[in-house]
């Protein structure tokens, strides 16, 4: 029986996960909630056919692949990013296929989560309490402040209509693809980065990672922006020169940030992010919620089921059937 392996589910949620009772009936599930690394790795996936990928939790390099000799297929729930080496894993005949559809609402509810966080101080206000203190910030509201937004997909657009329409916000964006009709459409103002950065109350992050946004936030970027403003980012951590960041805000020429992710996760313990007051930290949480793995549980379950009916999928590395194809030879 074919043996599909979801891996890195730190929450379990797969294990219930609707769509994947309809694959039960086909194959054998197997649910690692817990990371799989040497020497355990090789034993628990030695006859492991499909394995599902959870975001970027697990690294496929020519070490995993060594260690699960029989995978033939790889569904990648997000984009296909830098977690897959995708050299070794098509040299190894494995195919890779993306299983997109997350939802992009947890993300749109962190932002503002963090916007409140940061500009009422409510992790401050909840640190001080249970240390005994009492004492009132001044806090700042969202209704009537610029909102300029770094990139405007899908999850940024949704951002601009919530904060124009529920809040009363003025909404700036800028990506390289924007116009003043896109903008526009979700009650927002095209401007160009410079001026967004000078001129928002709020610089909220929505950019995929690639090679044209990694860096863009650099030290004399982020410099444009005003010491009473506020740095939100919820997108990737290379998008901005993080030091940089830091340093702005620890000297107080920023008010405050909200980050949810970072350049190196786990975010390591001497990163000077940590002893800033003004800073609220997450763990790269904006995407793991229950709308999210439900959506990715159904697609990576249409994905597998295409696959073992022979059916239409749309790999990204079709090339690695010829590479099976030698081995096997």
């Amino acid at each position: 029986m074919t043996v599909v392996a979801v891996l890195d589910d730190i929450h379990g949620a797969f294990l219930t996960a609707q769509p994947f009772d309809r694959l039960r009936e086909r194959v054998e599930v197997r649910v690692f909630q817990r990371r799989l690394d040497p020497p355990d790795r090789a034993p628990a996936l030695s006859d492991v056919d499909i394995a599902v990928a959870l975001r970027e939790r697990t690294r496929f390099d020519a070490a995993f692949l060594a260690d699960a000799p029989s995978l033939k297929l790889i569904v990648q729930t997000g984009r296909v990013g830098p977690n897959l080496d995708m050299d070794a894993v098509t040299r190894a005949g494995v195919l890779v296929a993306g299983a997109g559809g997350g939802s992009s609402v947890s993300t749109v509810e962190l932002t503002f989560g963090l916007m409140i966080d940061v500009l009422r101080q409510i992790p401050q206000s909840d640190r001080r309490m249970r240390d005994g203190t009492w004492e009132v910030p001044y806090g700042r509201v969202l209704r009537g402040r610029t909102l300029g937004l770094v990139g405007m997909g899908r999850i940024g657009s949704q951002v601009a209509e919530i904060a124009a329409g529920a809040f009363g916000m003025q909404v700036l964006a800028w990506s390289r693809n924007m116009t003043p009709e896109r903008a526009a459409k979700v009650g927002g103002q095209a401007v160009g980065l410079d001026d967004l950065l000078r001129t928002a109350d709020i610089v909220s992050v929505h950019l995929t990672l690639n090679d044209g946004t990694r860096g863009l936030l650099t030290a004399e970027k982020l410099a444009l922006m005003r010491p009473e403003a506020y740095f939100i980012n919820t997108a990737r951590g290379r998008i901005v020169d993080e030091p940089a960041l830091a340093r702005m805000l620890a000297e107080g020429r920023l008010a405050g940030a909200g980050l949810d992710v970072f350049w190196e996760e786990p975010l390591p313990p001497s990163s000077p992010l940590l002893g800033l007051d003004n800073v609220v930290l997450t763990p790269h949480v904006g995407w793991p919620a229950d709308a999210s793995y439900q959506t990715y549980a159904e697609s990576a379950t249409r994905v597998i089921e295409a696959y073992l009916d022979g059916g239409a999928v749309d790999f990204a590395n079709p090339e690695a059937r010829s590479a099976r194809q030698r081995t096997s030879a």
